[in-house]
């Protein structure tokens, strides 16, 4: 995607996007098995060849030679500053002119809240030398109880927090005990009572032991389409930073997006994920450096369909490249996954029909590629071709290079290379379980190994 194709496309028209979409996979699915691919129809109407800027036209636009762009720098940019604001007000400044570019300048930007990403808006850094910064994380408990149509929190401890910061709000959920985690920004304050910008929507109550954190993505998309993301550095900052996990936050977080491409991105040291996106269709990760991180490197996450991550290098992450649930159709090619404490690459839950390509895993933790057991049948990620890969000493000395667990069925493995250089011990090159069908191997080279394939469903 170029400047050329920016369209704006705002919330209520990407929803709108999103429900034609899933009522004609409802029309599918109610007259034949939409797992099934269908042939496209031929297109009777005459082709597009010379586009006019029309109101509502999403799909067909000119070709402009130039769009709206402005430099942001810590002193000689159109607009000018060192903190997440001046990045902020650039964004929504080219948003509203319909979309273009947010080119930052060279230098360093201190973030105490998120940049929030509009649709059709590329936002393209100076390489190694635009650095953004996560400031240390502040954590206090709540003083006083709020209820779920509550916009004001009052904090025991303030010294941390100021006005505009993004937070993360935890706490026990005082009806069922899971888990409640809000993200918000303070947009007003009088002593230790703080304003939000929107309602909490969720009770805290001293019972739940409610904490407020100076936690939140550096890059945070919801319900925005069209986006790029390129040529910049993301500094986690982990040392001084506490966790916040990979399905709330990273040095990147899409939720609910479409269209997005990451491209050339350094992104370290978060505690969390590198890059998560969830339910979010067609983004690309490419030629993207993730390393350190305390979770996972590249997060695809649950429902996102079409992914395409090539080129990429994850490095000393908790998992390197982590399939959740019900990706689909997608394509990992290309990347470079080493030192990872568990699996190089897992894929799991209704991840199905994806293709694993050329991929190169070394120091695996626990193992090189993993098939998660899940709930059961119908649960796995089956149906996956894992072709061409480079697996080399993976786990402990029991250990599989690659390991399918559960009832995962209709794998292809083809022209795999799985090397051991540190003795064979009671290495397994491949490990398939009890319950495991339909796999298929096929020229795949193993070496180093005790047992080359470890097929207990036979």
């Amino acid at each position: 995607m170029s400047d050329h194709d920016a369209l704006p496309l705002d919330r209520r028209r990407f929803l709108g996007t999103v429900s034609a979409s899933a009522a004609l996979a409802a029309s599918t699915s109610a007259t034949g098995n939409a797992d099934t691919p269908r042939p496209a129809a031929a297109d009777p109407r005459p082709p597009v060849t010379n586009p006019r800027a029309t109101s509502g036209d999403l799909r067909h636009s000119p070709r402009w030679d130039e769009l709206f762009t402005l430099t942001v720098g810590n002193s000689n940019g159109d607009l000018n500053g060192t903190d997440q604001r001046v990045v902020q007000a650039a964004v929504d400044t080219v948003a509203r002119m319909g979309g273009g570019t947010v080119r930052l300048l060279p230098g360093t930007f201190r973030m105490r809240n998120a940049v929030y990403l509009c649709s059709s808006v590329r936002l393209v850094g100076s390489g190694a030398d635009t650095v953004l910064v996560k400031e240390p994380s502040a954590t206090t408990k709540l003083s006083a109880d709020s209820d779920w149509y509550d916009q004001e929190i009052t904090l025991a401890d303030a010294s941390g927090f100021r006005v505009g910061d993004g937070i993360c709000l935890r706490a026990k959920n005082p009806h069922h005990g899971g888990a409640t985690v809000i993200k918000r920004t303070l947009v007003a304050r009088s002593g230790n009572r703080f304003k939000l910008d929107k309602a909490l929507r969720e009770n805290l109550w001293a019972t739940g032991n409610p904490t407020a954190s100076t936690l939140f993505p550096m890059l945070s998309g919801e319900f925005v389409t069209n986006v790029v993301i390129e040529n910049l550095m993301l500094d986690g900052n982990k040392a001084n930073n506490e966790e916040l996990d990979g399905n709330y936050a990273g040095c990147i977080f899409l939720q609910d997006c479409a269209d997005v491409s990451v491209r050339k991105v350094i992104a370290r040291d978060y505690r969390g994920d590198g890059i998560s996106w969830q339910i979010c269709h067609d983004v690309t990760v490419e030629e993207c450096d993730s390393r350190n991180h305390t979770g996972l490197g590249l997060h695809p996450g649950s429902g996102s369909q079409r992914p395409v991550i090539r080129g990429n290098t994850i490095v000393g992450c908790h998992i390197g490249l982590f399939f959740c649930w019900g990706v689909r159709y997608g394509l990992a090619e290309g990347n470079t996954i080493e030192d990872t404490k568990t699996a190089g690459i897992s894929v799991g839950h209704r991840d199905t029909d994806n293709l694993i390509r050329g991929n190169t895993v070394r120091r695996s933790g626990q193992a090189g590629i993993l098939f998660r057991p899940e709930r059961g049948q119908g649960f796995t990620g089956d149906r996956n071709t894992v072709e061409g890969n480079t697996v080399v000493d993976s786990g402990g000395v029991d250990a599989a290079a690659v390991d399918v667990q559960g009832t995962t069925a209709g794998l292809v493995f083809r022209k795999n290379e799985l090397k051991e250089n540190r003795g064979p011990a009671r290495r397994v090159g491949f490990r398939l379980g009890k319950d495991t069908k339909n796999i298929t191997l096929d020229g795949n080279s193993v070496d180093g190994f005790a047992v080359t394939v470890d097929d207990r469903s036979k």
